[in-house]
């Protein structure tokens, strides 16, 4: 089944230096473009981290820190990526909690001002998961009865999720061929800020996830607590978690001036 998509999709895998949203880059990124029309476009680029690749991530995915260190920086390809997935949905493998978080930090530290409020994101693992509970190898021989060579590797990875989702889509019948649909049956719990330390509870308010304040309204505490906002802004947490706390500020500030 192809996908019914209202604007173009893209799918997309990083490979990286480790998993920490804050202090780890993207060593490797594929993108492939789905339009509405069934045309696709696809391009890859390995990325130099400008940082030591840990041995034990490079066992995972091959690409050792000689791979890439010709190769130009995130911040050098910066406006190629943000051009090819601009004004698209983004889809991936697990990509709500790891590829999306990371890729929208780089691009911020690239001084590329992403935003996702009218961005939707499948995320095809969570819906593999609710169905089958198992890996991306094993959803591509489940799916689509083949063997993925060269997992890890972002290009056959980022082709194997493209080619799940529609298989998915082909298999289950209470599945939507809709992006948005398929957005909100992926997503996990509902995050301001991807990685979980801004959340929304169940009246759409956003709450802290961690730490002494864990549950108390954002907007409450910023005003009962103006000191906690420079602690954040100063401390190692994600430039996108960062962005969503000042937008909170500012529009608390701007219904006071009201």
């Amino acid at each position: 089944m192809e996908l019914n998509l209202t604007k173009p999709i893209c799918f997309f895998d990083l490979e990286a230096t480790g998993t920490n949203l804050a202090k780890d880059r993207i060593v490797e990124i594929s993108i492939l473009k789905i339009f509405p029309n069934g045309n696709k476009e696809s391009k890859t680029w390995l990325v130099n981290p400008e940082r030591d690749i840990p041995a034990e991530v490079i066992a995972i995915h091959g690409i050792s820190n000689e791979k890439v260190a010709n190769e130009p920086t995130f911040k050098d390809l910066s406006q190629k990526v943000y051009e090819m997935i601009k004004g698209c949905d983004l889809a991936g493998y697990n990509s709500n909690r790891f590829d999306i978080p990371l890729l929208v930090e780089e691009l911020l530290r690239a001084d590329i001002d992403f935003d996702m409020k009218n961005v939707v994101a499948v995320d095809v693992q969570t819906i593999f998961h609710k169905k089958e509970q198992r890996t991306l190898s094993a959803a591509y021989k489940f799916y689509c009865e083949k063997d993925l060579d060269g997992a890890h590797s972002a290009e056959a990875d980022t082709n194997a999720t493209y080619e799940v989702l529609k298989s998915q889509l082909d298999k289950y019948n209470d599945l939507e061929n809709d992006m948005k649909w398929l957005a909100q049956y992926s997503a996990r719990k509902r995050f301001a800020d991807f990685a979980g330390f801004i959340v929304f509870d169940k009246k759409g308010n956003e709450v802290f996830g961690f730490g002494k304040y864990k549950g108390k309204l954002v907007e409450k505490v910023l005003e009962e607590e103006p000191g906690y906002f420079g602690w954040i802004q100063n401390a190692d947490f994600p430039l996108y978690t960062k962005k969503v706390l000042t937008a909170i500020k500012l529009r608390k500030l701007n219904t006071k001036l009201k």
